[in-house]
């Protein structure tokens, strides 16, 4: 057999580069949108809702009409250069009165949004951190409400309170937070185990200081993504609501009333209903598709 010679060898790690670091440090948030970025159904969705947020904020803004300004001479139009979306009964222009349904929508969501922030993620945080009797009564009135159906408690207070946004948003308020307060104590218990949480405990920080500065901040991939099923969650039910006509009531223009005028015609003038559903549609899903995305970044066995 041929003997190799030493000199054929090379060593796989120079002596001058042994200590490099050859991978760039990342944190968590900067891991997580580098695995985002090359998701691309949830980065065509997350530009998606930019470009809806951007319409439905300047559009109403610019376009030379008013929702709820009626135009006798122009009843019933279909889509032109003059009214890109068509006009409705009364002639109001479709293309404004979309774009601010979208905006009334996607603010009912966002609020929403926030009050399952901060009542869910508050309310599950300190039934997870004090846990025995405190959380045994906490969950108890959890069960309660979740026995509640949201859209029978929604349709009694809309019939006690009016029809209208602010009606709306609080019937979310009782209910819709509870979702979000079980996930975030199912994290939390985990968390409150952990070295760290033991170490703060031991160097005297208060109970409320740990929850707040320490096991919350560690749960926030998850408390992300269930805030992007959230927001759609709240735009379906307030369409559904406007839709049987217990929600956003005309001449204040919202998605669900938009899609309920649009489907009484859809024989007669089939844009009323096409294009509120467009905008419907391309909410939910680009939400949706938002949160798969944000699920796969956030998630840390994923990491690599």
């Amino acid at each position: 057999m041929e003997s190799i010679a030493k000199e054929q060898f090379q060593p796989a790690i120079q002596q001058a580069h042994k200590d490099a670091i050859l991978r760039p440090s990342l944190s968590y948030w900067q891991d997580a949108w580098r695995r985002l970025k090359k998701n691309k159904l949830a980065m065509i969705a997350l530009v998606v809702l930019i470009i809806i947020a951007a319409l439905a904020i300047i559009v109403p803004l610019v376009s030379g009409y008013d929702y709820k300004t009626q135009d006798t001479k122009s009843i019933n139009l279909r889509p032109s250069a003059a009214h890109y979306f068509g006009t409705d009964d009364f002639g109001r222009d479709l293309w404004t009165r979309i774009w601010w349904g979208a905006r009334i929508s996607l603010t009912i969501g966002i609020v929403a949004a926030v009050m399952d922030l901060v009542i869910g993620v508050l309310y599950g945080g300190i039934s997870a951190y004090f846990g025995g009797r405190v959380d045994s009564i906490m969950q108890r009135f959890i069960e309660v409400i979740y026995s509640v159906p949201y859209l029978l408690l929604a349709i009694l207070l809309l019939m006690v309170l009016g029809p209208g946004m602010k009606s709306i948003i609080f019937a979310y308020a009782i209910t819709g937070w509870v979702s979000m307060a079980r996930l975030v104590r199912g994290q939390l218990l985990v968390l409150k185990e952990q070295e760290f949480v033991l170490a703060a405990r031991a160097l005297g920080a208060k109970p409320f200081r740990i929850i707040l500065k320490h096991l919350i901040p560690n749960a926030l991939g998850v408390i992300v993504v269930q805030i992007t099923f959230v927001v759609p969650a709240a735009i379906f039910a307030e369409a559904f609501l406007s839709f049987i006509g217990l929600g956003i009531r005309p001449p204040l223009a919202s998605l669900g009333n938009l899609l309920s005028d649009g489907a009484k015609v859809m024989q007669f003038h089939p844009h009323r209903l096409i294009f509120p559903t467009v905008v419907f549609s391309l909410i939910l899903l680009s939400f949706n598709l938002l949160g798969d995305g944000l699920r796969d970044a956030l998630d840390p066995k994923m990491r690599k």
